[in-house]
């Protein structure tokens, strides 16, 4: 008989967690009394994500877990620092225990003066900061008063932001969103190019939150024109916080058009700025590289052929207000007429590594060069020393082309553009990269399968319905800011602050199965093990820069498979280019930074759940809400599928961050089977159609993965029952199959989520089931839930997945053949160690793990430093990389290290 080891099941089930994400109805989950008599865990400490407060006013938005049963539902909460000072704090619900007790949290504060810092969240009555909100409401407008600035918001039109103003001064009116298309995107001489503008109207607007820390405000519409054509959703956020004198601007749009005729050649926002100043006082700022600023007048003082004196100079350099122009000298002051005014103003960031300043008089004048350079960090402002606004696009190189207008700042009334997408760059061209060659049937696609792994099919590779949500900051400043109070701004625009809890919280709280995560001692094995962790991130963050896996669309995304012999990655062939959240690069990324903390590690997988719940999914059209396979383009492939727009990947950030974009990715996913009717996941390699109306066949891997986490997540945001029952309706019936989860799929109910038993003639198992969420979302099922039947048949599956075939035939009466991805599995060998106390079972999945079959059997690979002539620019090569083994090992070492860490062999 095998020894216990020291963990038991009592105690991984009683601290384990379930995924939960949202923003929950009061009331919706029952409370229980013993929920209500746990006494209080103490304060949550609190860390600024990039190690250190932020330099300037502001507001931010935080998640903090909570250990089920600890925290009532009725709590109010307070945030201090160490010292003891208390600091203002709105506080809101994400998640509930099934027992009502609080299990995510969301709390926003702001700072004067002196950031806080070592900062405690007290679960306690909260400090009275005074009750009234920001915003105030009327039958044509919302009104958000911050006590710095005030916005007008209008409810109907195309004017969207009425105006900013701070101290009873208009700093900015006529907030729009702007459109421009083509005809004709190549540019070829002698073709003729047609240009359309459009303008974004309002369709809905809603208050989402109104706080007096904090005020949400969500617009939704769609762009028309002049002959009223109406097309491309839009959905914009803005977000306000007591004292600031920022807006938060969050920006999605919905591709709905025909990729064969509408090619978007600009896409952005806009701002009227009122000028009285005089022409030079009136200034210009651009952010550079690092904290590289570029700033002048409209209408410049330096170096005149007749010096003005110091004094005028130094004030207009600094941005501050010059002398009276009757202390001008004569020479000058009667001459200024003559001194050009440039009232335009453009800054293109062409690529990752390139950008352009230029500069003219006005329209019908010609541009001159003003400055270079490389990496724009994505700010600009226009205005005078009494006041003017900075607006900027985070991370605006690493998504270009971007583009920053400046126009008519000659006249009274400037004008100030963001653009998402550049004008200068030519026309965005969704159109997909091949003429199918010659694959119209079936065989041919199969075939072409096999050589590219390119799983194409005619009209299946179209864009209609991908999106791409930006982020955007607006300042309402009271003077032209210094050029190091600019390269501030710019910083925190690029890297916003952030309030994180710790590793520890996060184990002690058991959300994200960090519950089994354990101590293993400082063995040389665990140290090994965490150096190659270390060692992988490291490598793809060094290669999303050396490879410029960069752009509107791609940004966020890494690649799937290396081509040794060309030193590139397979960016153009079929299915080897973008990864498309294969084998769950993004989970790897998110239990990374949940077991390491670390600022970079937030900021690859931030950017990633961006990209792949927005570009990677169809939001409208015949495959929504379903994501698409890996391949050259994101939305190329024709195997479109619940495993790429899982929910699994998506509510690690929103519960950090409360983002309540990521929000809508998830609810959008709690009816996404209903698609899997008509578009099977699985066709190409024997999956049926289900033939009943109301019913879909649906795989017990990928495919009810994905769905177990949709409906998991808005029961705990909202106690839907209707959820609840289907989730658990489809887990009782997964377990009454005759071989469990080795029957592989069924058709589903869809309005019960019960599955159909099937009549499998022998226990079948696909390599890829268990690696896109589905092991870690059994985990938490298992230890939420008392259904004796599905835990049953999980295990059944943990345990035999990479048994012996002499195993599985005692089990399951035949065995399953020749199995893929056994390294990876090994973290369900783990997991049926943990939950059976099998000592034997552990050793063997740690076992499992190094041997790496069909995984990464050695240490991390030597690296290889290239150059030219042998590349086209200086990269580096380890041998044999692969994102899908990259992706697995990591996720399976952290989570052996975390389940079976006490089990971890010395050698």
């Amino acid at each position: 008989m095998n020894k216990k080891p020291a963990f038991t099941r009592r105690d991984f089930v009683k601290h384990s967690m379930v995924l939960a994400a949202g923003l929950p109805v009061a009331g919706a989950l029952p409370v229980m009394a013993a929920a209500q008599e746990s006494p209080l865990p103490t304060p949550v400490p609190l860390q600024w994500l990039d190690g250190k407060a932020p330099t300037l006013t502001g507001g931010v938005t935080f998640g903090v877990p909570w250990p089920k049963g600890a925290v009532p539902a009725t709590t109010d909460f307070g945030l201090q620092q160490a010292a003891g000072e208390q600091l203002p704090l709105q506080s809101w619900p994400l998640a509930y225990w099934p027992d009502g007790s609080l299990k995510w949290t969301a709390h926003a504060t702001t700072w004067q003066n002196t950031p806080p810092d070592n900062l405690l969240l007290m679960p306690q009555k909260a400090p009275t900061t005074g009750t009234a909100p920001l915003a105030t409401e009327s039958a044509e407008a919302i009104t958000i008063r911050t006590g710095i600035i005030e916005t007008v918001i209008n409810k109907k039109g195309a004017v969207i932001i009425q105006s900013l103003a701070r101290n009873g001064k208009t700093i900015a009116q006529e907030g729009k969103l702007v459109l421009l298309t083509r005809s004709n995107p190549d540019n070829d001489p002698g073709e003729p190019v047609n240009t359309v503008q459009f303008t974004g109207s309002i369709d809905k607007i809603t208050l989402e939150q109104n706080g007096p820390i904090r005020s949400v405000v969500k617009i939704e519409g769609r762009h028309t024109n002049a002959t009223g054509r109406v097309w491309l959703p839009f959905i914009l956020r803005l977000y306000f916080y007591k004292d600031s004198d920022a807006l938060r601007v969050l920006h999605t749009i919905i591709y709905d058009g025909d990729e064969q005729k509408d090619f978007i050649s600009g896409l952005g926002i806009r701002f009227t700025v009122p000028l009285q100043e005089e022409l030079h006082n009136r200034h210009i700022r651009f952010a550079g590289a690092g904290q590289g600023v570029f700033a002048e007048a409209v209408r410049g003082l330096t170096g005149l052929r007749r010096d003005p004196g110091k004094n005028i100079t130094t004030a207009q350099v600094a941005g501050q207000t010059t002398p009276l122009l009757s202390s001008f000298p004569e020479a000058v002051a009667q001459r200024l007429q003559y001194i050009p005014a440039f009232g335009d103003y453009t800054l293109f960031q062409s690529s990752p590594n390139a950008f352009d300043i230029q500069k003219r008089t006005r329209a019908g004048y010609g541009w001159i060069q003003a400055a270079h350079g490389t990496r724009s960090e994505g700010l600009v402002y226009l205005g005078t020393p009494s006041g003017g606004i900075a607006l900027g696009i985070r991370n605006c190189w690493q998504s270009y082309p971007a583009q920053f207008d400046i126009r008519n700042a000659h006249t009274e009334k400037g004008e100030l553009t963001a653009w998402l997408w550049a004008p200068k760059a030519g026309a965005m061209d969704l159109r997909f990269y091949h003429d199918g060659m010659g694959q119209d049937t079936f065989t041919e696609q199969r075939e072409g399968l096999e050589i590219t792994y390119e799983d194409y099919e005619p009209g299946f590779g179209t864009p209609l319905g991908v999106a791409r949500t930006s982020e955007l900051q607006v300042h309402i400043l009271p003077v032209t800011p210094s050029a190091q109070q600019f390269a501030q701004l710019a910083a925190a625009l690029q890297q916003p602050p952030l309030l994180v809890a710790t590793p520890a919280t996060f184990t002690t709280a058991g959300v994200f199965g960090m519950s089994w995560y354990q101590q293993s001692g400082n063995s040389d094995q665990k140290a090994t093990l965490e150096k190659q962790l270390d060692g992988y991130f490291n490598y793809y963050r060094q290669q999303v820069d050396q490879h410029h896996w960069y752009g509107f669309w791609n940004y966020g995304d890494v690649m799937h498979s290396y081509d040794r012999d060309r030193h590139v990655w397979k960016y153009d062939i079929g299915g080897f280019a973008w990864d498309n959240s294969e084998l769950s690069t993004d989970l790897w990324l998110w239990y990374y930074f949940l077991y390491t903390g670390r600022a970079d590690v937030f900021r690859m997988a931030e950017a990633m759940t961006r990209h792949t719940g927005e570009v990677d999914v169809h939001h409208l059209g015949r495959f929504s809400p379903l994501g698409s396979r890996h391949n050259v383009q994101h939305w190329g492939c024709s195997a479109k599928q619940l495993r790429i727009s899982t929910v699994a990947n998506r509510r690690f950030y929103y519960y950090l961050t409360a983002d309540e974009r990521v929000g809508d990715l998830m609810r959008e996913q709690v009816e996404a089977v209903r698609t899997l009717h008509h578009i099977v996941p699985g066709r190409k390699v024997g999956q049926q159609a289900a033939t009943a109306a109301g019913y879909a066949n649906v795989a017990f891997g990928t495919d009810w993965g994905a769905i177990a986490a949709a409906w998991l997540t808005e029961w705990e945001r909202t106690g839907n029952a209707h959820s609840r029952e289907r989730l658990f309706n489809s887990m009782r019936t997964i377990g009454q199959q005759p071989y469990g989860f080795f029957s592989g799929a069924a058709d589903m109910e869809l309005a019960t989520g019960k599955f159909q038993l099937t009549k499998k003639a022998k226990p079948q198992a696909s390599h890829l089931s268990a690696v896109f969420g589905l092991a870690e979302i059994c985990a938490e099922l298992i230890a939420l839930t008392d259904i004796p039947a599905f835990e049953k048949a999980w295990l059944q599956y943990c345990e035999l997945y990479n048994a012996s075939a002499e195993q599985q035939r005692a089990a399951l009466g035949s065995d399953l053949g020749k199995l893929n991805l056994r390294q990876a599995h090994a973290r369900l060998t783990a997991f049926a160690a943990r939950c059976k106390q099998d000592t034997a079972l552990a050793a063997r999945a740690w076992n499992e793990f190094f041997e790496g079959g069909a995984g990464i059997r050695n240490p991390m690979p030597a690296i290889k430093h290239l150059q030219g002539p042998q590349v086209l620019n200086p990269v580096e090569e380890a041998d044999n990389i692969s994102t899908n083994a990259v992706a697995q090992w990591g996720l399976t070492a952290l989570i052996l290290l975390g389940i079976i860490g006490p089990a971890l062999p010395d050698k």
